[in-house]
C-alpha cells in the first residue's frame, strides 16, 4: 500500500465531514472509547491542552504550539480541517506526520476499522493520539473537531481547556442558539482543570461559569485579563488575531502556574515565528501584491463579520471578492454581512458539500451583491486578476475549501 491508497481507503471507509457534512458525523464517544482501549490510551503518555470554540481555535492552537516549541518542549499539534494534505492535521514540532506512518497505521488496522466503522475524524484522532505517544511528545495541543461535549477528542484529561468564542455554526448538530452551542463547547471543561474563555459574551458566559463551578474548575475570561497590556508582535495578520493572542497569553500564564517553564522571550519568538514553526495557512494570508490578494478561511457568521471589519480598514480603488460557501451554512446570515461596494466572483470548491455557484449568485443578488459565477475557484480568481488594477484589492474566501484550492 502507498500513501495515496491509504488515504483513499480512509475516505471510502469513513466519509469525511470536511467533504460530506452532517451525514459523515457520528455523535457519541462509543467508537472513540473502543479505539482508545485498543491502543492502550496513548494520550495518557503526555500532557495535553484542549482547544474549542467556533472561531479562532486554529490560530490559538498554532500559537500555543509555537510558543511551547520555543520553550524547548516537543509538541504535538492536532488540528482540522486540512487545506491541501491530510497530514497537515498531525504535526510534531511543526513537521507533518510521515506518509509511511499513515500507511503503516492503515495497513495494521484495516480489520479494526471495518469492524467498528468509525467516522473519519474518530479514526484520525486515534492515529494522532497514538503517533504523538510514539514520537514521545512532551505535550500535545488538541483542537476540538466539532462542538466539545461529544467530540471524540473529549476523552483526554488536559492540563488546561480553552474555549475561544461562540458563534452560530453547525446549528443542525450543536443547536440553533448561542446558549445551546455554548453548552456543547462547555463539555470540555474538566474537574479541577483551569479553563480560559477567549471572549465574554452575554449568552455564553453564564453557561461557562455554571459548568466551571460544577466542575470546580478555575475560569478566566481572557478579554478581562491583561487589560492595557501591549501584546507581542504576531506574524498572524488580521485585527481579529488580537483576541487570539490575548487568549494565548492568559493560557500561557496558567501553564506556567502548572510548572511549564516559558519565558517572555519564548512568547515573543513563538508569536513571531508561528507560521514557520507550525505551518499555519489561510489566516488573512497575503498571496500577492499589485493588486493585493488576500485569502482567509473565515466561513461562518462570526468569522465573516471579522473579515468584513478587516476589509473596511484596507485602502484600494476597487474591491473584488472571490467567494464560495458550503451548502450547510446559514447562507443568508453571511451574505447580509458582505460589502455591497465590491465586484463578486461567485464560485464553488470541488467537494460534494459546496454550494452551487449559480445558486449562490442568485441568493447574493437579493442582498445587493452583484457579480458573475464561475465553475472553479481558480477560474474565478483569474477573472478577478484580469479585471483588477494594481491599486485594487482581491479577497478570496467564504470557505476553507475555496482557500485550499488557491494557496
Amino acid at each position: 500500500m502507498i500513501y495515496s491508497e491509504a488515504i483513499d481507503y480512509l475516505y471510502r471507509q469513513a466519509p469525511m465531514f470536511q467533504q460530506h457534512g452532517a451525514k459523515a458525523y457520528k455523535s457519541g464517544l462509543e467508537n472513540t472509547v473502543a479505539l482508545d482501549a485498543v491502543f492502550n490510551h496513548p494520550h495518557r503518555a503526555y500532557k495535553t491542552i484542549h482547544v474549542a470554540g467556533t472561531n479562532g481555535k486554529g490560530s490559538t492552537s498554532h500559537l500555543l504550539a509555537s510558543v511551547l516549541q520555543c520553550a524547548g518542549y516537543k509538541v504535538g499539534l492536532y488540528t482540522s480541517p486540512h487545506l491541501r494534505d491530510f497530514r497537515e492535521r498531525i504535526r510534531v514540532n511543526g513537521t507533518v506526520i510521515s506518509e509511511q506512518a499513515v500507511v503503516d497505521f492503515v495497513e495494521a488496522h484495516q480489520a479494526l476499522v471495518e469492524e467498528l466503522q468509525p467516522s473519519f475524524f474518530e479514526i484520525t484522532t486515534a492515529l494522532a493520539f497514538r503517533y504523538f505517544a510514539q514520537q514521545q511528545v512532551d505535550v500535545a495541543v488538541i483542537e476540538v473537531g466539532l462542538g466539545g461535549r461529544l467530540d471524540c477528542t473529549n476523552i483526554i484529561a488536559p492540563e488546561l481547556a480553552i474555549i475561544t468564542n461562540i458563534s452560530l455554526d453547525h446549528t443542525d448538530l450543536l443547536g440553533d442558539t448561542l446558549e445551546k452551542i455554548a453548552a456543547e463547547k462547555a463539555g470540555i471543561i474538566k474537574p479541577n482543570t483551569p479553563v480560559v474563555i477567549g471572549e465574554t459574551q452575554p449568552e455564553s458566559a453564564p453557561i461557562f461559569r455554571n459548568v466551571a463551578r460544577e466542575q470546580n474548575a478555575p475560569i478566566f475570561f481572557a478579554d478581562k485579563q491583561l487589560v492595557g497590556k501591549m501584546l507581542p508582535t504576531c506574524a498572524l495578520k488580521g485585527i481579529y488575531q488580537a483576541k487570539n493572542c490575548r487568549t494565548v497569553l492568559v493560557a500561557l500564564a496558567q501553564l506556567r502556574q502548572k510548572g511549564f517553564y516559558i519565558t517572555e522571550a519564548d512568547i515573543e519568538q513563538g508569536f513571531l515565528e508561528v507560521v514557520e514553526r507550525t505551518g499555519l495557512q489561510g489566516r488573512w494570508q497575503v498571496l500577492g501584491t499589485k493588486p493585493t490578494i488576500v485569502c482567509d478561511t473565515g466561513h461562518n457568521e462570526g468569522g465573516i463579520r471579522l473579515v468584513v471589519e478587516q476589509l473596511a480598514q484596507q485602502s484600494f480603488e476597487r474591491l473584488h471578492i472571490v467567494f464560495g460557501m458550503v451548502s450547510d451554512k446559514k447562507i443568508d446570515h453571511v451574505l447580509a454581512l458582505l460589502p455591497k461596494n465590491a465586484v463578486y466572483y461567485f464560485t464553488k470548491a470541488q467537494i460534494p458539500r459546496a454550494l452551487d455557484e449559480k445558486i449562490l449568485q442568485v441568493q447574493a443578488a437579493t442582498f445587493g451583491l452583484v457579480g458573475t459565477s464561475y465553475a472553479s475557484v481558480n477560474e474565478a480568481l483569474e477573472a478577478a486578476k484580469k479585471n483588477a488594477s494594481e491599486r485594487d484589492f482581491i479577497f478570496v474566501g467564504g470557505s476553507n475549501f475555496v482557500v485550499a484550492e488557491i494557496i
